[in-house]
């Protein structure tokens, strides 16, 4: 990826000295990118159609509250010019006012070239694209706002040093300056710093974003644990927000990847009704709205989203975006592992998976699957995981997990997370420990945005719209607010106070409340398999664990351990023919 490349719409004003827009233009296909010439200086380039316009950067300002959301505004003071960027891909637009910012006071510190410099210079006139940046390039701009915080502690604004008496105290336990300015520059970031974008991306991920950003419809796959979920977070960052659509089958899957439900975008309700009804509900303007504005759909967990629905789904985005091509021409990057929760099926209804559609043999042009597992370090525990996976149970397997019931996994007062099949063991579990602690209950209830919907979000969620806590009670976040903190999806504590001002109202969202062990890492979890009644749970639910010794299985049996054939014959394939790619590679390699 061209990370010194950045292509969105912006706004271009040109402003007076006091601010005031003079002239304002509007490109919606605007292309940025950051170069040098023959004297070292940082030059922005502006490519509008036909037209390029070239910035030699002195100074800047960018306003970056924002970023995440694909927005910015960066303003020259010198040719009195601002950008409004918007529509940028979030990760790109990160690292593009990084480099631009990090590579411009590198430069300020080095000093600029007199005009008159220029004048008498021979060099040749070169314009070549910037370098990425360099962990030296970083090194130089945290030592100069070292040295200015040193000042701005040390003197006044006028430039009169600072006066401060001491006691005897202060003095004694005086901190060095520099190890008190590192301690600043080791604060982490707020949500409105720029940070750099994680690079960890292993080679198959970066195979797999790379057919994303090459425009194919792309289906990738892999075990739990192999960084679905964060490959796709990648991916959205590295696409246009007004032009993506970031859906997932379940409310807990789309809060985790910051989006949508698929029937919640697709506006045609359950997609049981007949085709023809499931246009009309599509034919709404908001809804045909968003199916034009939509240029690349993601789909997360597609294991649990049925067949007929994705047909449906298909035939309406053609007729809704007036375009023959499969989806309309949108982009699809679906995600998800079949082995693990099929499709919801009423009755003696059979099921049918997507890749068992008419309209995933028309659109999927890529199968990519991730084979290497990071959530868990044993290797032992992954090839019983992946056994399980399988729908195996051999003697090993089963020993393994019989002798968990033994484990005692209980760490710092805080009881192991219990995974059950079935929401109403999981309340008479949860009521039960409530009622053994001592002390007044406190109530949260919740508030809902639109009351039409209170039943449907009641029925949706396990949790109740009355919530009960006591000091001492077991919680456990299923929402990642604070990764730097370790306050992450999965993560356990217990209840030691509650915050004097609050009113006991307490306001969420409906994706938030929906407790599924899928996309969860957990330390300590303790399962119980006796209830199982679908193909994939058991090994969604071990899968969690990180490892053998913070897992305790109450009542492993064989007879849990399930997968559908179906399923199974399409992942054959899918190896097989991998394999075939694999061998033709190496046969092509051979020649040369």
């Amino acid at each position: 990826m061209e990370l010194n490349n950045l292509v969105c719409t912006t706004t271009v004003e040109e402003i007076t000295s006091s601010g005031n827009v003079m002239k304002k233009t509007v490109h919606r296909d605007a292309s940025f990118s950051l170069a040098r010439n023959e004297f070292n200086d940082v030059i922005l380039l502006l490519n509008i159609g036909k037209k390029e316009l070239r910035y030699t950067l002195r100074d800047l300002k960018i306003h970056k509250k924002f970023v995440r959301d694909g927005k910015a505004t960066i303003i020259l003071p010198g040719p009195h010019v601002q950008f409004m960027l918007s529509n940028c891909p979030p990760d790109r637009l990160i690292m593009f006012l990084k480099t631009m910012h990090t590579k411009l006071e590198c430069l300020k510190k080095k000093g600029f070239i007199s005009e008159r410099q220029k004048l008498k210079s021979e060099l040749p006139r070169i314009i070549q694209e910037i370098s990425p940046l360099t962990m030296k390039d970083l090194q130089t701009v945290h030592e100069m706002r070292a040295k200015k915080m040193e000042k701005s502690d040390l003197f006044t604004p006028k430039g009169k040093k600072k006066r401060k008496e001491m006691d005897s105290d202060d003095k004694e336990n005086m901190v060095p300056r520099q190890a008190k300015i590192a301690r600043k520059l080791l604060v982490p970031a707020g949500p409105s710093k720029l940070v750099l974008a994680p690079v960890s991306l292993n080679k198959e991920q970066n195979e797999v974003l790379s057919a994303v950003m090459q425009g194919k419809n792309v289906f990738f796959t892999g075990s739990a644990g192999t960084g679905k979920s964060f490959l796709l977070r990648r991916i959205i960052g590295a696409l246009p927000p007004q032009h993506t659509a970031a859906t997932a089958s379940t409310g807990i899957a789309a809060c985790h990847i910051g989006g949508t439900t698929l029937h919640s975008f697709a506006g045609i309700g359950s997609g049981r009704a007949p085709l023809e009804q499931c246009i009309e509900l599509a034919s709404r303007p908001q809804v045909t709205q968003q199916w034009k504005r939509c240029h690349h759909l993601i789909i997360d967990e597609i294991s649990m989203v049925d067949g007929d629905f994705f047909d449906k789904l298909e035939n309406v985005a053609r007729v809704i975006r007036q375009n023959d091509r499969p989806f309309g021409g949108i982009q699809l990057i679906i995600c998800g592992d079949f082995l693990q929760l099929p499709p919801v099926s009423k009755g003696k209804e059979k099921k049918k998976f997507c890749f068992q559609s008419k309209a995933w043999q028309k659109a999927i042009e890529i199968n990519m699957e991730l084979k290497e597992v990071r959530r868990q370090s044993d290797k032992h525990f992954i090839n019983v995981l992946q056994n399980i996976r399988l729908g195996r149970c051999p003697d090993f397997v089963y020993n393994t997990l019989r002798a968990t019931a033994l484990n005692n996994i209980q760490k710092h007062d805080i009881l192991a997370t219990r995974l059950c099949t079935h929401k109403e063991d999981v309340d008479h579990i949860n009521q039960f420990h409530l009622n053994k602690l001592a002390g007044e209950p406190r109530f949260f209830i919740s508030t809902d945005t639109d009351p039409a919907y209170e039943k449907q979000i009641d029925f949706l969620s396990p949790v109740p719209g009355k919530l009960e806590l006591r000091l001492g009670a077991q919680v456990m976040l299923v929402k990642n607010l604070d990764v730097q903190q370790g306050l992450v999806s999965g993560a356990r504590g217990v209840v030691v106070g509650f915050d004097k001002g609050n009113e006991g109202i307490l306001t969420w969202i409906i994706g938030i409340t929906q407790i599924n062990p899928q996309g969860m890492t957990l330390d300590c979890v303790e399962i119980s398999l006796s209830r199982v009644f679908e193909c994939g749970q058991s090994y969604v639910a071990l899968s969690r664990a990180k490892s053998l010794e913070g897992l305790r299985v109450l009542d492993f049996d064989q007879r849990c351990v399930r997968a559908d054939p179906e399923v199974l014959h399409f992942y054959y394939k899918l190896h097989m023919h991998q394999k075939m790619q694999n061998t033709d590679m190496m046969d092509i390699a051979k020649q040369y």
